[in-house]
């Protein structure tokens, strides 16, 4: 008999903790919130003010790295959100952006093994 394995057991990609402001847009407006953490797949930002979204709403979220002239630009979507946070999956990403966030993410996870088991993952879409 199978058992169920805890969520974070079940995670493929590494997370990391990244302090930045975060832009989520939408065709009516825009917000302002904070990063918690981020992965080749996702993110997971604080609750902006006024904030009201559900899971599956898209946006564009701009993230604006340390030198501000750096911005991650992506498509996401929302999978989860808490009273605190909410978690949102990269649907689009332009070649610019997927760099400076590849980049971020080797420079946190200081192994190389890892980044191209997390790389070659990115383009398989089979559940696990």
């Amino acid at each position: 008999m199978a058992t169920e394995q805890p969520f974070y057991n079940k995670r493929r990609f590494s997370r990391i903790a990244f302090d930045t402001e975060v832009h989520l847009v939408s065709a009516e407006r825009t917000w302002v919130s904070h990063l918690v953490d981020i992965s080749l797949k996702g993110m997971l930002i604080t609750i902006p003010k006024n904030w009201n979204g559900q899971v599956g709403d898209h946006y564009l979220a701009e993230l604006m790295m340390g030198d501000k002239e750096t911005v991650i630009r992506m498509e996401v979507a929302v999978t989860h959100v808490t009273k605190k946070n909410a978690g949102f999956h990269i649907e689009l990403i332009d070649l610019d952006s997927i760099s400076h966030l590849r980049r971020l993410v080797e420079l946190n996870i200081g192994e190389t093994e890892i980044l191209n088991r997390e790389l070659s993952e990115l383009g398989d879409s089979t559940p696990k």
